[in-house]
């Protein structure tokens, strides 16, 4: 992404080349046929025609070199207009929500560890309700004031898991990372962590970080049974997504 210049057709199509690649056979390409957006059976938005595309989106990232509002604002405006254009036969959605990470990265570099994709995860659904509430009334501002609410939440998020972490000591740290994508046993977590004092372990790691709230039990009802397993909540996942460095 540092590489990239939001308002570059060239880097636009390069970036849905690597994002589409072996998924679709157009990949990085405007598409050449008409489209449909669909929920189910229902048609919820036919795209402008495919001759008109590359006129749009020239159009689109011109007013995005020129546009004086604010970058946060100017983002969503982006993302719902590239959504209304359809420019890609597949992954447009996709391409929306990267790009507005892209516009809001370059206005604040720390943004890019806050990725629209990640801020919206949980709100999909009211994502595409508020984009065909936009699309009826004609209009962005339904999406703008969505997505502006969404990132001011998942800020706020962000902000009080730092907070929260400042407090949360290094051994339960080392738990989190070690059940980082996996279910673990007790046994397997104490060799993860390089432990071999049974009481020391549930001290000092496993019951500071079941009781703050950042790993569960797989059997609740049954805390000491033989085949217990721990995992992360969503609380840790989403800590862990927001500390760790955007893999390569």
């Amino acid at each position: 992404m540092e590489g990239w210049d939001p308002t570059s057709e060239e880097d636009l199509l390069a970036a849905h080349g690597l994002l589409t690649a072996g998924l679709v056979n157009d990949a990085g390409k405007f598409r050449s046929g008409g489209v449909g957006v669909f929920k189910a059976k229902q048609l919820l938005h036919v795209a402008p025609p495919a001759d008109r595309v590359p006129f749009l989106m020239s159009d689109l990232l011109g007013w995005l070199k020129r546009a004086e509002a604010h970058p946060a604002v100017t983002s969503c405006i982006f993302h719902y207009e590239l959504e209304f254009i359809h420019p890609f036969a597949d992954g447009n959605g996709r391409m929306g929500r990267l790009w507005q990470t892209l516009i809001l990265c370059h206005w604040r570099p720390l943004l890019a560890y806050l990725p629209v994709e990640t801020v919206i995860q949980g709100r999909q659904e009211d994502y595409y309700r508020i984009l065909a509430e936009a699309d009826r009334l004609g209009e962005a501002t339904p999406f703008v004031e969505f997505m502006l609410q969404a990132l001011l939440v998942a800020l706020r998020e962000a902000v009080s898991d730092e907070q929260v972490t400042d407090q949360v000591t290094d051994q339960v740290v080392r738990l989190i990372k070690a059940l980082a994508g996996a279910e673990m046993g007790s046994i397997n977590l104490m060799n993860a962590l390089d432990l071999s004092h049974r009481a020391t372990f549930r001290k000092n790691s496993l019951n500071p970080a079941l009781e703050g709230g950042w790993i569960e039990r797989t059997q609740p009802d049954s805390p000491r049974s033989p085949t217990q397993r721990y995992r992360l909540t969503d609380k840790a996942r989403r800590w862990l997504s927001r500390t760790s460095p955007p893999k390569p």
